[in-house]
């Protein structure tokens, strides 16, 4: 493996994925290729290049537009990919499942298609934890059923079957990730973490759905990158590998947290209408991916107040993305649901 592209990197697991492989392998080239849409940031990847120099490049591009993909199949001669590019808010699939259908199953398709006319040595499809539906027992296993009940995470959930469909049918080298809710710095600030602590940092409301005892696991955005690392270059082929620190966490403990690394008060949560089929737990073992060598690093009690601080001290990051079209998406989300509190 000499030339990686990581389609998604320049968003939130992307570019923390795009730097460690750059940083741990010095060898390698790691060409990015992006849409930008609202998540996706230039500024996540400022560093790299003046780090890196030609050992990293960037591309602008739709994963589901096949003439820019073999253009850069064929330009960089990419041997291996890590497809991280996806619509990936819940809420934001309910509000109009298009570029999640689109992104998602064109995309992937598009991806597929060009790595097996070019016969490269690894093909990693990034899922998510999402693809099971709720847990409400136990844990997720590689082999368990998937009941998606959301259209992001049905989206998700077709893409990994038609990758997995390529290694069957074609040999096509695939693995497939899920991971499970992931935190750490750059992370658009539509998702809970980034969402509360940047509401809270300017004493806004934070929306909280339903009770807020809905479970989740949450893995940092490093432990992430590190698991997907390995199921890339020590993942048996034609397998599916889950991600998880397996600490899980409520909402409402989440948001305890915030609320006491930022010195706010509880008067700032606003408990508002749930999502519908909100999904009330997940869970998965990561015990298939721990034979292979990986542990995460992060334990969450550290890592969510340490991320919590980190936007508290980088107000310039986050707050140019809290305007224009981020407003318009916050107004059609919580507007009405703040309103009838």
């Amino acid at each position: 493996m000499q030339n990686l592209l990581v389609t998604g990197g320049a968003g939130f697991i992307g570019s923390n994925f795009a730097r460690m492989m750059l940083e741990r392998h010095p060898k390698l080239r790691v060409v990015v290729y992006d849409k930008l849409t609202y998540a996706g940031n230039l500024a996540n990847l400022a560093d790299l290049g003046p780090a890196h120099g030609e050992r990293f490049a960037f591309v602008q591009g739709d994963i589901a537009d096949a003439t820019a993909v073999e253009a850069a199949f064929s330009r960089y001669d990419i041997d291996a990919v890590t497809n991280f590019a996806a619509a990936s808010h819940v809420d934001r699939s309910i509000l109009g499942p298009d570029d999640f259908l689109r992104t998602q199953m064109d995309g992937t398709f598009v991806l597929l298609e060009a790595a097996r006319s070019h016969r490269i040595e690894r093909y990693l499809q990034v899922s998510t934890d999402e693809v099971y539906g709720q847990v409400m027992t136990g844990s997720a296993t590689e082999t368990s059923p998937l009941a998606p009940r959301n259209p992001y995470s049905a989206t998700k959930a077709g893409a990994d079957l038609l990758a997995l469909s390529y290694f069957t049918t074609h040999g096509t080298p695939v693995v497939v990730t899920r991971g499970s809710n992931t935190y750490g710095p750059y992370q658009y600030p539509e998702k809970l973490l980034p969402l509360f602590a940047t509401n809270a940092i300017d004493d806004q409301p934070l929306p909280m759905y339903g009770d807020g005892r809905q479970v989740r696991e949450w893995t940092h955005a490093l432990d992430h990158c590190s698991g997907i690392e390995t199921a890339l270059l020590h993942g048996v082929l034609g397998e599916v590998y889950n991600v998880s620190s397996g600490e899980e966490r409520e909402n409402v403990q989440i948001t305890r947290i915030i609320l006491d690394t930022l010195n706010k008060p509880d008067s700032l949560v606003r408990p508002v209408e749930d999502r519908p089929g909100h999904d009330r737990r997940y869970s998965v073992d990561a015990t298939k991916l721990r034979s292979l060598g990986w542990r995460p690093q992060h334990s969450s009690d550290d890592g969510l107040a340490g991320t919590v601080r980190w936007y508290h001290d980088h107000p310039e990051w986050w707050r140019p993305l809290k305007s224009g079209e981020y407003l318009e998406y916050y107004q059609r989300q919580y507007g009405a649901r703040l309103a009838n509190a």
